[in-house]
């Protein structure tokens, strides 16, 4: 198994700055239909780079495979153990948004067969897991709607009774409702820093200053992209969070990324509305005032915050309860939302 290296890998298939990651306790177990995977191993298709989860291979001009795996990272360090499942929730999860949600906007979705671009003894490692996409260029922001007052959000209304630059309701309390879904744009960092909550206007002028080439001929600015992806972003998440909300299922916030074809037209791509892009609560046990319990990876990061680590590279083994409980949740996160089993 080679050394795993997290890196933010863009749509379009260009690395950015790599953040060396020591593998050295990682599983040795090769991939198979039942085993988690850690790392993909494909050699049919050249290898563009490995985010924290996603591997991405290049199709070919127009088109990238992305394939899910079982990595989970906290504090961003990749953890050596995968989590059973969790690429299997994360694909399945998504493909029941981008389907339910397109008529908002195009995605990244190409229709074709993973199992069609890499080669027999391959199909395993894709199965259920990968998608094929668009190559997209993706806007340089990441695009998060807030509906509840949660996390850095929460630390920066404490501080100044905003969000983003955006002036709240004196009074709140932690994970109360906000009277609207609230667009919370951050910057997109280099992998191994982190992302920076940015207003509104700052986003406008990240996208005009880094599409101003990609957008030449289009009659489109990265400002009025900004405006087209807060506008995508507020909607999606709205449609979602009433979804959910049926489902006994609160969307405290998420986050979107978008990106744009040759014309400038907007696309929903990466991954959208899963436990590793959203904040997901239970209903029964929300209330405000407290962080509520969620479905997501805050179960492993509460257990590593009892450990003496610093938290950087090589990450701290889990124990099997602390996996299994993991992977509950992300099953029981997909159950909940679509109203399926994971086969």
């Amino acid at each position: 198994m080679t050394p795993i290296t997290s890196r933010r890998i863009a749509h379009d298939g260009a690395q950015r700055t790599a953040l060396p990651y020591n593998s050295r306790f990682a599983s040795k177990r090769g991939p198979t239909v039942a085993t988690p995977l850690f790392e993909t191993s494909i050699t049919s298709l050249p290898l563009l780079g490995r985010g924290k989860v996603r591997d991405i291979y290049a199709i070919d001009d127009d088109k990238l495979l992305i394939v899910t795996s079982d990595r989970l990272s906290a504090f961003d360090v990749v953890l050596p153990d995968p989590i059973p499942d969790k690429g299997r929730v994360l694909v399945a999860l998504a493909n029941f948004w981008f389907e339910r949600l397109g008529h908002i906007l195009p995605n990244q979705l190409t229709g074709i067969d993973p199992e069609t671009v890499v080669a027999a003894d391959e199909r395993d490692q894709v199965r259920d897991r990968a998608l094929v996409v668009k190559r997209l260029k993706p806007l340089p922001i990441e695009a998060v709607v807030r509906g509840y007052v949660i996390g850095s959000g929460w630390k920066d209304y404490q501080a100044t009774g905003t969000i983003c630059g955006i002036a709240l309701p004196p009074g709140l309390q932690q994970a109360a409702k906000l009277p609207a879904p609230i667009f919370t744009p951050s910057s997109k960092a280099e992998a191994g820093e982190h992302d920076e909550n940015i207003s509104f206007e700052q986003a406008q002028e990240r996208c005009d200053t880094m599409l101003k080439d990609v957008l030449a001929g289009t009659g489109k600015t990265g400002a009025q992209l900004a405006e087209e992806a807060r506008k995508a972003a507020i909607a999606l998440y709205s449609e979602a969070a009433s979804y959910a909300a049926g489902r006994g299922i609160i969307i405290a916030d998420t986050k979107f990324e978008f990106g744009i074809d040759g014309a400038g037209t907007l696309h929903l791509i990466d991954e959208a509305l899963t436990p590793d892009s959203s904040r997901f609560w239970p209903a029964d046990s929300y209330r405000e005032g407290i962080s509520p319990p969620s479905f997501d990876k805050q179960y492993v990061r509460d257990y590593l915050e009892t450990l003496d680590w610093d938290k950087t590279a090589p990450g701290p083994r889990l124990p099997p309860d602390v996996i299994e409980h993991t992977a509950e949740k992300y099953r029981d996160a997909y159950q909940r939302l679509t109203g399926y089993k994971l086969d």
